[in-house]
């Protein structure tokens, strides 16, 4: 059906009316369906419109401002369709259709935050011919490019390893895993809980990202162990390996102290800033562990039993040391 016959019908006056005779109407699109006369309203000059289920005023003014699919359709150039309350149905998504009638009023717009967002609206300007809206977006994704959530440097060297820490501002956890460094057989869960070493890393570089710094060593003399230092200093640390005698053989046991390790990362977080912390809060964290002293670790952290029974010594220790002096935390 044209526009035309859906022009609404005014009746003609005498010339010698003292009332003025009314402007020509504005002229409706082409529709497929026009059952309410004046499908954009003819007397505000709107236009309601349905788009993909959400609805929609907007002036015929803001719709036909620039050279776009809207400004055709609502010149009666391109066919549209209309439901039976007379609002235009347009078959798109109307999630950003707010955000295209702020640029057709403005000239710009706020653009969404989040790459797949500045995608989609990207999208819907392609579609409805809006170039300057088209440029925004572009340009936006070409100078945001989104950064990785979590980058772990991996050392491969010590002297890389002790750039990263010297020069870092922020507390390091470092996590050595290196299970080709074993002249032994490994027990039956060893693999699992190195597994689960390495997956608490990765949860707690996560949690922690942009407070602690968080690196890999693969090339270490250990097989898991874990460290912590703040402000260049170490803290701590906790070796989850231990010699198992069976069969006459010995074999090597890996351990996840998920508890201990989780403790010692938030001790970590007391040496985010300078200065250094509070006496008390360095308090809090001192205590000596049931699993072996500062001292008997330090000199003892391997003892062999001497009837080579199924029962080993754990080698699973925490070493502390004082980032202001030379006392050990454990005593």
């Amino acid at each position: 059906m044209s526009g035309d016959s859906c022009r609404p019908q005014h009746q003609t006056r005498p010339a010698s009316s003292a009332i003025p005779a009314l402007p020509p109407p504005l002229a409706c699109p082409k529709t497929k369906t026009c059952s309410y006369l004046g499908v954009v309203g003819l007397g505000n000059k709107y236009a309601r419109l349905n788009v993909g289920g959400t609805l929609f005023y907007s002036t015929l003014q803001v719709l036909t401002r620039q050279s776009s699919m809207l400004k055709a359709m609502f010149s009666g150039k391109k066919e549209v369709f209309t439901d039976k309350e007379g609002w235009i149905l347009i078959d798109r998504s109307g999630k950003h259709f707010g955000s295209i009638l702020c640029f057709l009023r403005d000239g710009t717009v706020a653009v969404p935050k989040g790459r797949q967002a500045v995608q989609e609206l990207l999208a819907e300007a392609k579609y409805y011919l809006i170039q300057g809206l088209v440029d925004l977006c572009q340009n936006t994704l070409q100078g945001n490019k989104e950064q990785p959530l979590c980058v772990i440097p991996v050392v491969t060297s010590s002297k890389e390893e002790d750039r990263l820490i010297q020069s870092s501002t922020k507390p390091v956890v470092k996590l050595v895993y290196n299970r080709s460094n074993n002249k032994y057989s490994y027990t039956s869960n060893s693999d699992d809980n190195l597994l689960k070493n390495i997956e608490l890393f990765d949860r707690l570089s996560l949690s922690f990202n942009g407070r602690v710094l968080f690196i890999r060593d693969v090339i270490g003399d250990e097989i898991c162990c874990w460290s912590f230092y703040g402000q260049g200093r170490k803290l701590a640390e906790v070796c989850c390996t231990s010699i198992f005698y069976a069969t006459e053989k010995k074999q090597t046991k890996v351990e996840f102290p998920e508890a201990r390790i989780y403790e010692e990362t938030l001790n970590t977080l007391l040496y985010e800033t300078m200065p250094p912390p509070d006496t008390s809060l360095l308090e809090a964290t001192r205590r000596s562990y049931n699993s072996c002293s500062y001292n008997s670790c330090s000199s003892h952290s391997e003892e062999e039993d001497g009837g080579g029974g199924a029962s080993g010594v754990r080698r699973i220790h925490v070493k502390r040391y004082s980032t202001y002096d030379e006392r050990p935390l454990g005593h």
